[in-house]
């Protein structure tokens, strides 16, 4: 517990003023009613069994932050790393600012911004692993870095930048509300460090002396509809009519009204000149996710179409007799696989895996994981029967047969749940970008064409493709592309015009990818004309189908690429050197990063820890291999 010194100064302690019943939001002030079990319960913190006596202790409480007041001395982030020993790159809270206005009549507003510990938590429900849980004492959302496995979607929900990950250690953690200090009535380290009486805190909607404003957001804050956070500001002076980001990221906020309302808008401040960037572009650190996505859409597609179509299509039945049916089954396999275990080594601790079905009740990463590991237990046990019909002469055919009926029942099942919440966990407020119809057509689309054309592609290769299995094969993936050509139009039409991050995300897809978006969305019609073509002219099959194949697979990787590399999250404003993505890359390219008083790593993850492993057990003594082994595991 923290010790409280004898002599605390006044503005560090916790005030105890009478307090509203509920919130702007119209939610109860109270976390829990009186008798509820969850009161007089210990916090724990470090071992300590000690129960505040707060008087307070089960109100909600929020911070509030007066911008007229701040000066951007960031005592506040200072006090707030040194209590929570954060390393140079991390921060739990941090000091941003926009500026607008030309000399003399400038505007700047600073923003100081933690964790909002909001009424309806993105983070707690999106994290597979239930490290998050929001306490009933002061109405903390408190998160445990030792159960986190890394996967970071939590800071992809949170439209506050809270959670960090950090990439040295492959965890995520943020702030804790102080509750240490709480529980002994003492206000957070980043408040009582404020020079300028800019930081506040106690129950939310208590106005601290002096104040006049309990806004819910001020410019540059995200929009609060998404979590309903519990922070409130004061922000009294005029501002410009548009307000820029200082950082790398094209946006500013522009006034709507005569109220001091500001949305973001695009704000083109790296021009319109297009280019490639393909190195950057398919380096990125989401690969992984490339990967996975793919092949799991590309099976799932295949395998529906090999069961549930051949119910439908009789040149599908005629492929069960041969070789060309177990081969797809084993291509399908040996891709999801493929697939899921690359994004098992994106984790920063892959070793905890299994830590990603704690959370069905809510998350859609632990529904998606249990979906596709449902489709992956129907496609492996129907395969296995295909193996086992084929090495067993005289097995029991309608026994087989009516296996493979469930298992195959089972893995559509499997592909419904695991597909539906594969596209729901990236439909994401905090993502304008990904937020749209696109990404369900995409989605959806992959599976189609991509599956399609793995049937096609093992067909024509083992000799088996008929002119009706190629109509078929053609006519699906056309449909694919199709959907998918149809989604890009309209994710352009409506990016362009929206007043949020997705319009900033569609300029850095034009102008920073413009000509790799250009090269992806020349081969989606290329790919379109070359189902169409074989679906006309099945018999030129054996050229046509494995070139859509390629043409088809290339403009699926460039453009999940392109869903990934362009998204810019709905976040605080930077600085200069400090939460600028700019400055980051910049850092890393020309060695900066290397000096740990900058604030950047490289970028890295813990998959890599298994090459450490691998070098560890090399070169050391054997003595010393099971020590230094576990604690790479262990970081």
């Amino acid at each position: 517990m923290f010790e409280r010194r004898e002599f605390e100064p006044g503005y560090a302690v916790l005030p105890d003023a009478p307090c509203k019943s509920h919130n702007q939001w119209g939610k109860g002030i109270e976390t829990v009613p009186v008798g509820d079990e969850r009161r007089g319960q210990s916090l724990n913190i470090n071992g300590d069994g000690m129960v505040g006596d707060n008087p307070n202790r089960y109100k909600q409480h929020g911070f509030f932050f007066n911008a007229d007041n701040c000066i951007a001395c960031h005592a506040c982030e200072t006090a707030c790393s040194e209590k929570n020993d954060n390393p140079a790159h991390q921060a739990f809270r941090s000091v941003g600012f926009i500026e607008g206005g030309t000399f003399p009549n400038v505007s700047r507003i600073n923003i100081s911004l933690a964790c909002n510990h909001c009424d309806d938590p993105v983070c707690l429900k999106g994290c597979p692993t239930r490290a998050y849980t929001k306490f009933a004492e002061y109405g903390a959302v408190l998160q445990n870095p030792d159960i986190c496995f890394g996967c970071g979607y939590c800071t992809w929900v949170c439209p506050y930048n809270a959670p960090q990950l950090d990439q040295a250690k492959g965890t995520v953690s943020k702030c804790n509300m102080c509750v240490d200090r709480l529980e002994v009535g003492l206000k957070p380290a980043c408040v009582s460090a404020c020079v300028g009486k800019a930081l506040d805190f106690g129950v939310v909607e208590n106005i601290p002396e002096g104040r006049v404003q309990a806004k819910l957001e001020i410019p540059g804050f995200p929009s609060p509809e998404i979590t309903h956070p519990n922070t409130r500001f004061q922000q009294t002076k005029t501002l410009a009519r548009d307000m820029h980001r200082v950082d790398s990221v094209p946006i500013k906020f522009h006034r709507k009204d005569d109220d001091g309302n500001y949305v973001p808008v695009l704000d083109p401040k790296q021009g319109f000149e297009k280019h490639w960037n393909l190195k950057k572009l398919l380096g990125s650190h989401e690969n992984s996710h490339i990967a996975f996505t793919l092949t799991a859409q590309l099976a799932a597609g295949a395998f529906a179409l090999l069961t549930a179509g051949a119910a439908i299509f009789q040149p599908l039945v005629a492929l069960q007799d041969s070789v060309a049916w177990l081969a797809m089954l084993l291509a399908m396999m040996g891709l999801l696989i493929f697939g899921m275990f690359k994004l098992n080594m994106h984790l920063g601790r892959p070793h905890r895996f299994y830590r990603g079905y704690y959370n069905l009740k809510y998350s859609p990463v632990a529904r998606e994981i249990a979906g596709v590991t449902v489709f992956t237990a129907g496609l492996g046990a129907y395969l296995a029967l295909a193996v086992a019909e084929r090495a067993v002469p005289g097995l029991a055919q309608p026994l087989v047969g009516a296996l493979q009926g469930v298992f195959a029942a089972v893995g559509g099942l499997g592909i419904a749940f695991g597909g539906f919440y594969m596209i729901k966990l990236y439909r994401i407020k905090a993502r304008p970008f990904w937020n749209h119809w696109h990404t369900d057509a995409s989605f959806i689309a992959s599976a189609l064409s991509l599956g399609a054309l793995l049937v096609g592609v093992v067909a024509v290769v083992l000799g088996v493709a008929s002119e009706g299995l190629v109509r078929i094969v053609a006519g699906v993936a056309a449909i694919g592309l199709a959907l998918e050509g149809a989604a890009v139009l309209a994710h352009a039409r409506d990016l362009r015009e929206q007043q949020s991050e997705g319009a900033a995300s569609f300029y850095i897809q034009t102008t920073q990818y413009g000509r790799s978006y250009a090269l992806r969305n020349g081969l989606l019609g290329a790919a379109l004309v070359l189902a169409l073509a074989a679906l006309a002219a099945p018999r030129l099959a054996v050229v046509l189908l494995p070139l859509l194949a390629v043409v088809a697979l290339a403009q699926s990787v460039l453009g999940r690429a392109l869903f990934f590399a362009a998204v810019i999250p709905t976040t605080l404003p930077g600085g200069f050197f400090w939460r600028n993505p700019g400055f980051v890359e910049h850092a890393r390219k020309v060695g900066l990063a290397d000096m740990p008083q900058v604030g950047v790593v490289h970028e890295q993850h813990h998959a890599f820890k298994v090459g450490e492993l691998l070098d560890t057990v090399m070169k050391t003594p054997l003595r010393d291999k099971v020590a230094q082994a576990k604690r790479v595991f262990t970081g």
